[in-house]
């Protein structure tokens, strides 16, 4: 991999970590370079409101939002291109960056990993509408919750996480169905514990979604008993799905250090080294935890704050 340009600080990946680590490192003079990715502006451009952000007490289009974002990186003259990263090598000195197959190469003296996670989805041609026009398909409770409150919703999922949902839900909604596809969950004892104290939350076991009823929004779950092959409808109007995030790091695996699901592994508590020099993780690249904007924005200021000091202390202007 030869470079054909040479920069300071390359910036990976365009939702809020990317866009605050280029208005912090363009703000310290580090005149960073950030390549968007293939879905500029991360998982935010599939929402449609975003109420829990500060700043905007009307609330924002989850995309007018991060058009924000990058017209602020690009007032402090952040050099965001197009194009998605397909390869790096980390080995040496200089860090370097295959773009789109070998297109372009860049050598950088400082990284910083921005690439978000992408939810699991089921892969229903209903789901997969509902979700992009905002018609009431979610992958976050925390983020859309509020949107049903008093109604009815369902959760997929058997998890830690899905039983963090359910009764995040359960507090604000009338009653909250909970789909688990086995006759047992994979959730600790402690969750399970949890929402089956609950009185508005129903577990219905061995059961998949058929398909989510509804043009515009979420009208109905159709969904099958898996072993007696029974369908029935639920009266949901907000359908959640919790089967887990898969992180954007796979061209990562074998540079930086990795946990057993592809979550980048920081070095230093509290800060955003990776285990390779010169090389800073933010967002939901590392975060499996809390996975919300606000967080995401705040580890992209930790990510360019780390790398303006790393820099300086060696020594490169």
């Amino acid at each position: 991999m030869e470079a054909k340009e040479h920069v300071k600080c390359l910036i990976i990946g365009s939702g809020p970590a990317g866009y605050t680590a280029a208005i912090y490192a363009a703000r310290a003079d580090m005149k960073p370079v950030l390549y968007q990715g293939m879905q500029p502006g991360g998982q935010l451009t599939e929402t449609t409101d975003v109420d829990n952000f500060p700043g905007y007490p009307e609330g924002i289009n989850g995309t007018a939002m991060m058009v924000d974002l990058e017209n602020q990186a690009k007032r402090f003259d952040t050099d965001v291109r197009t194009g998605w990263v397909t390869g790096v090598d980390f080995s040496g000195e200089k860090k370097l960056v295959e773009i789109e197959e070998g297109k372009h190469v860049v050598s950088a003296d400082c990284v910083i990993i921005s690439t978000g996670a992408s939810a699991k989805w089921l892969g229903l041609e209903s789901e997969t509408r509902l979700r992009l026009n905002g018609g009431g398909v979610s992958a976050c409770a925390v983020c859309d919750g509020f949107f049903y409150r008093g109604q009815e919703v369902a959760v997929v999922g058997a998890g830690d996480s899905a039983c963090e949902e359910a009764s995040y839900l359960a507090k604000l909604c009338t009653k909250v169905h909970m789909l688990v596809r086995r006759s047992e969950m994979r959730a600790s004892k402690a969750m399970q514990h949890r929402v089956m104290g609950m009185d508005n939350i129903e577990i219905h076991w061995n059961t998949e979604t058929v398909d989510i009823l509804g043009a515009e929004q979420v009208e109905g779950a159709k969904v099958r008993n898996n072993q007696t092959g029974e369908e029935s409808v639920l009266p949901v109007t907000g359908f959640f799905l919790a089967i887990g995030h898969k992180p954007n790091t796979d061209i990562f695996a074998g540079q930086v250090d990795l946990d057993e699901e592809g979550y980048i592994i920081a070095a230093r508590p509290g800060s955003s080294y990776t285990n390779v020099e010169g090389v800073f993780w933010s967002g939901d690249a590392c975060d499996k935890t809390y996975r919300q904007a606000i967080t995401a924005a705040g580890t992209g200021c930790m990510a360019a704050l780390d790398a303006e000091r790393w820099l300086a202390q060696k020594g490169i202007h």
